[in-house]
């Protein structure tokens, strides 16, 4: 018996009680684990994370020719990605793949595309002009909507993390990527979670 655990006054039969509590919340905080995300890291996750099944938060924000982006007003499927920083490496190729996809996504699923990270709209009109990107990118200036999301950071805190949200066109979100290294496959995830919403043109899933 372990009676330095017992410090106050207790009949002598409360260690094993105790002892199996604690057992029963080490197993189930074991069990919890197997639902984290298959990143690498073991942060725990706030209670704001956008989760499969829930309804994103509506957000306004400006893009990079000035105009007001605002999620509520977009009633189509919707890829809302977010990303650490404009002009870095890992930003550019992602930028770069969905530019590369975005008519495809668009033509094939009804759908758009929205990238947001906290830099501001001059920021965001450098870097797509530099990229020639022919979707909206938004200035989320202050983290405000990535706060809303709840998006994880990366690299154990330190980063903003890249995660990519896909939103049906009520604003339910279908899918959560949250991969900081592969910046491209992003790209291919958000593909395979529209692919699995109803095409909202039947002739999309004939000539698809």
């Amino acid at each position: 018996h372990h009676h330095t655990i017992n410090t106050s006054n207790v009949p002598q039969t409360s260690p094993p009680p105790k002892m199996k509590f604690l057992a029963t919340f080490f197993l189930l905080a074991s069990s919890t684990s197997a639902f984290a995300p298959r990143s690498g890291n073991s942060l725990p996750k706030t209670v704001l994370n956008l989760a499969e099944g829930e309804v994103a938060p509506d957000f306004s924000l400006v893009d990079q020719k000035g105009n007001t982006v605002s999620r509520s007003s977009i009633k189509k499927p919707l890829v809302v990605y977010f990303y650490p920083a404009d002009g870095t490496p890992g930003c550019t190729v992602q930028a770069q793949t969905f530019n590369d996809e975005v008519k495809a996504i668009r033509s094939k699923f009804g759908a758009d595309v929205v990238g947001i990270s906290g830099q501001g709209a001059e920021s965001k009109q450098k870097f797509a002009e530099e990229l020639g990107l022919d979707f909206s990118i938004l200035a989320d200036e202050g983290d405000k909507v990535r706060k809303e999301f709840g998006v994880p950071r990366a690299a154990f805190g330190l980063f903003p993390g890249r995660v990519t949200y896909v939103l049906d066109k009520e604003g339910v979100c279908k899918k959560v990527y949250d991969e900081i290294g592969d910046a491209a496959s992003h790209v291919e995830v958000a593909k395979e979670a529209l692919a699995e919403l109803k095409p909202a043109n039947p002739l999309a899933s004939i000539f698809g």
